[in-house]
């Protein structure tokens, strides 16, 4: 019966999804001003972090989770309105990432404010430090794609890092959440480092390979 429940939810929300979609794609709107909107949401997120105090600390971090996921309705809708719309350009894949990068780098931004204010110089570092962590480990798997073709390597994407802000936030628990994404972000990255190097190494071998043995 449960299972019965959760496919009819899931066919539900799918419904719902397409109808979005359809409505939207009528509407003519532009599948990248759905992606800059998305950044538009973040940064009010970064705002409630960075506004956020001793006092109403966890009401404003539960409300900036809650709005983190209302952002993910943007991520879901941008490409399938471009799908619907024939609208799907290199363009909008590189400012879908761009914005994306964006819209990370403005939470943690907020955070940093958060803690700041507070004069936590420690948490400060750390929110920089996870901040540039995030942005390398998709700068990693982006420049590695364009010398071995794939790079899909390492756990702590942006959907993951995205659960783990909104737990922090919803449950006023940001600090632990930190630093599993420092961790995990840097493990990542030095993942594809070391995958990067092997393929690129067993790529440059093969001519040389091949040559001695002619």
């Amino acid at each position: 019966m449960s299972m019965t429940w959760t496919s009819a939810f899931g066919r539900a929300c799918g419904v719902l999804l397409d109808a979005i979609v359809r409505w939207l794609a009528l509407a003519r709107i532009n599948p990248n001003f759905l992606t800059f909107l998305g950044l538009v949401v973040n940064t009010i997120a970064a705002l409630l972090f960075g506004y956020a105090n001793g006092d109403n600390q966890a009401r404003l971090f539960r409300y900036a989770g809650l709005v983190i996921i209302a952002s993910g309705f943007f991520d879901l809708v941008d490409g399938r309105v471009a799908r619907a719309t024939n609208r799907v350009t290199r363009f909008g894949g590189f400012f879908d990432s761009v914005i994306d990068r964006y819209s990370d780098a403005s939470q943690f931004f907020g955070l940093l404010v958060f803690y700041a204010r507070g004069d936590r110089f420690f948490y400060v570092v750390l929110s920089a430090f996870v901040m540039v962590s995030a942005i390398m480990v998709s700068y990693s798997r982006a420049r590695a794609e364009s010398l071995i073709g794939s790079c899909r390597v390492g756990f702590m994407e942006r959907p993951e890092r995205l659960v783990l802000i909104i737990i922090g936030a919803l449950f006023n628990r940001m600090a632990p959440v930190l630093w599993v994404i420092a961790v995990l972000s840097t493990i990542t990255v030095i993942h594809r480092i070391r995958y990067t190097w092997t393929r690129t190494n067993s790529i440059e071998t093969i001519p040389a390979n091949s040559g001695q043995a002619a």
